[in-house]
């Protein structure tokens, strides 16, 4: 009697102990939402007990993860390219997650305040065309200001990544000589300047080093205490990205089926012109991973993020999706099947 006893408890541990374990998902990309994506899947652990394991290593390092199917979704600021799309071979869903800023933030020596710079001056920046910090061209944007003669230290990304895919098409759209040399690129032939490894690598760069000049997520920015400038939109205003209601304007559009929203440079007349979406990438056929139940954990937590967690954005910085982005995000989550059947209800 004792030992069935005993036995009978020892499979209640058991079955309790595994009922007790986390599942664990993978992700890797994107650096530009990595301080929200490390919050909600926090969270997320707190309200599931499922563990989600989210690597920063730059959008183009998400993708070809995602693409050798080493982690269960990837993460990138912009959309996959035709080259990507073709070594991914099967179809890939871009489902949006939330709405942030690229801003300009610089270190010069004894001055903490906000400049201001458009399109074409920052252009003239990065292909080092401009190369001093009182040059004319930002004096007369910034009158009253008193800048040192002193050498500008361009800091641009390291790695192939969404936020300079982001960056550089501003800079395109702004500027028909960087169009016309530079382009639109994750990974350009950048004309000038030094690299860092990520948004916290170029953050961090700048930060160090006197003189400098760098763009990434306004979250960085923000952690690191470093100055953000005030940019000229399309409409002729001046844009403080601080106030989160000028990046959410900027994404009051109407997002396309595939949820792949370009909105750079809006022309929202109070949006901040350097604001973009960012996306988590799944294929949209889950059968090739063998194991039905890790992929609806995946498309559960994914779910979660577009609604649950969405509470979590502004307060690390990110603007909520618009309504109509999560409606069609939720279109093409429910279009993710395993063996012919959606994931989700």
């Amino acid at each position: 009697m004792k030992k069935t006893t005993l036995l009978v408890a020892v499979m209640v541990a058991v079955a309790f102990s595994a009922s007790a374990q986390t599942v664990q998902l993978t992700g890797a990309g994107a650096t530009f939402p990595q301080p929200l994506y490390v919050k909600m899947f926090d969270e997320y652990k707190k309200a599931t007990k499922t563990e989600v394991n989210y690597q920063g290593v730059g959008s183009g390092a998400g993708v070809n993860q995602l693409i050798a199917k080493t982690v269960d979704f990837g993460a990138s600021d912009a959309p996959m390219n035709a080259d990507q799309i073709a070594k991914a071979v099967a179809e890939v869903v871009h489902i949006p997650t939330c709405v942030g800023a690229i801003v300009v933030t610089y270190n010069i020596p004894g001055f903490k305040g906000s400049l201001k710079f458009t399109g074409p001056v920052l252009a003239d920046i990065y292909l080092g065309k401009i190369t001093k910090w009182d040059d004319e061209a930002i004096s007369k944007l910034n009158t009253g200001v008193k800048l040192p003669d002193m050498n500008i230290v361009v800091v641009r990304r390291a790695d192939a990544s969404g936020t300079s895919f982001n960056w550089t098409g501003y800079l395109t759209k702004e500027s028909p000589d960087w169009a016309s040399s530079v382009g639109q690129n994750t990974n350009p032939k950048w004309p000038v300047g030094v690299g860092g490894k990520g948004n916290p690598g170029v953050a961090a760069y700048v930060k160090q080093v006197p003189g400098s000049i760098g763009y990434v997520e306004i979250a960085y920015a923000i952690q690191n205490k470093m100055p953000v400038a005030i940019v000229q939109n399309k409409a002729g205003n001046w844009i403080d990205p601080n106030k989160i209601a000028t990046v959410s304007e900027a994404a009051n559009i109407e997002f396309p089926a595939d949820g792949k929203a370009d909105l750079i440079d809006s022309s929202a007349p109070n949006g901040y012109p350097i604001s973009t979406t960012t996306w988590l990438l799944v294929y949209k056929d889950q059968t090739y991973t063998g194991n039905k139940a890790k992929s609806e954990a995946v498309m559960k937590a994914l779910w979660w993020m577009l609604h649950d967690g969405q509470k979590y954005n502004e307060a690390q910085g990110y603007a909520k999706l618009p309504m109509g982005a999560v409606k069609v995000a939720e279109t093409l989550m429910k279009s993710v099947t395993y063996n012919g059947e959606s994931l989700l209800p």
